[in-house]
């Protein structure tokens, strides 16, 4: 016999040694006969040549498998898959929670970009979230047929991303905004010049809702580095690399089509520890007590509006408008109708209104600061009683009574 033994005879030693321990276990009578007939006619020199011994844990286990085999055979009934499929050629590197992350984000720039290409287009569109996951790139490359491939570079992180659309429903917007009823949804070719201005205009209109998207998590800025039509001539990243696919379904009438962005997973991977939707939904409400504030004073301190200095209000019918020429002379009013009923008196005269917007905020006179035209503010003007709230007019009210009464 051969010093070692192949496969299938080590299978069977283990087969007939589950086959011995299922045996039902015999009274103590026949087992101490069992016991003394095997040493009598067992000869005492002969050595067990051939024979393997496994290890006690080792037949166990042999014979439990070949138990639950056999319980499943005879019972008809295979127990539930407890299991999940998994290649590790292809390793899974996104959690759910980062997936479910990313798939609330994309839900709200859909809502955004649903928004700005309403508006845009002056047309009817939906843009629906479809899925998020993550796939092998080479895998993504084979399914883009025939759209134009956006290479975007994200200025916060190390890595490039893709934001394609289909041909045909780019051809539909196209034709909708070139006058038409978005009505060349089937038509695929290159673009020409000022198609391809337009179709611009629809990109970076797309990447502004995504930026604001992404604000919740992280300041991101996408631009646009090159536009391809070629699938085979964008490599971002290596083939087997994992990229997160955000799937969208874009529809305008009749015609509809995809719209997809592939984001490489070492793109984000920085990032991944804001992705946790825990974390987001925190930090969203400690934004919108400290920093979101300070945010919103900085940016109402540095809003530009109109400020006008109006000398005087008239009014006049059309027809002496028609009549007017160079010369006549327009009399105004330089006091509200309001204050004063007939002539404006002598102190007021030279007096002018400060409109911030459409609303007197200030009033004071006019004059001369070296070469240049100025108003002195003379009087703050309150606003006006239906821009004040309930509560406010309840203390303005308060304070004219108690300075009437002192």
């Amino acid at each position: 016999m051969a010093d070692v033994l192949s496969q299938s005879e080590i299978e069977a030693l283990l087969a007939s040694m589950a086959t011995a321990e299922e045996e039902p276990a015999a009274g103590e009578a026949t087992e101490k006969r069992r016991v003394a007939v095997a040493a009598v006619a067992a000869p005492q020199t002969r050595p067990a040549e051939g024979r393997v011994f496994l290890p006690l844990h080792k037949r166990r286990r042999a014979a439990a498998g070949r138990a639950l085999a056999l319980s499943q055979h005879r019972t008809g009934t295979a127990l539930g898959a407890s299991y999940e499929p998994y290649d590790f050629r292809r390793p899974d590197k996104l959690s759910k929670d980062h997936l479910r992350s990313l798939q609330m984000l994309h839900e709200n720039f859909a809502g955004y970009f649903l928004s700005s290409l309403a508006g845009y287009l002056r047309a009817q569109v939906e843009v629906e979230l479809v899925s998020v996951e993550q796939v092998p790139y080479d895998e993504y490359i084979k399914t883009v047929s025939s759209s134009p491939l956006n290479i975007l570079n994200v200025d916060a992180l190390a890595g490039q991303a893709i934001f394609e659309m289909d041909f045909g429903i780019f051809f539909s917007m196209l034709d909708r905004l070139l006058g038409g009823k978005g009505a060349s949804g089937k038509i695929v070719r290159d673009l020409t010049d000022i198609e391809k201005a337009l179709a611009g205009n629809i990109v970076e209109l797309a990447l502004s809702d995504l930026k604001t998207a992404w604000e919740t998590v992280l300041p991101l800025d996408f631009v646009v580095a090159s536009v391809e039509s070629s699938p085979q001539f964008v490599q971002i990243v290596p083939g087997n690399d994992t990229v997160v696919l955000v799937l969208f379904e874009v529809r305008m009438g009749e015609f509809k089509g995809a719209m997809s962005l592939c984001i490489p997973y070492l793109l984000i991977k920085p990032i991944l520890n804001r992705l946790s939707a825990q974390r987001w939904f925190v930090s969203d409400r400690k934004k919108n007590s400290s920093t979101h504030g300070r945010m919103l004073a900085q940016r109402l301190n540095t809003t530009a509006v109109p400020c006008i200095a109006r000398l005087g209000v008239a009014s006049l019918t059309v027809a002496d408008i028609a009549l007017l020429e160079v010369g006549q002379i327009v009399p105004m009013r330089v006091c509200p109708p309001e204050e004063v009923s007939g002539p404006a008196p002598k102190g007021r005269l030279g007096t002018v209104d400060l409109l911030v917007g459409d609303q007197v905020k200030f009033r004071g006179r006019t004059g001369l600061r070296g070469r240049n035209l100025a108003v002195q503010i003379e009087q703050v003007v309150g606003p006006p009683l239906e821009l004040v709230a309930h509560r406010e007019q309840n203390i303005l009210s308060q304070n004219s009574s108690a300075g009437e009464k002192a």
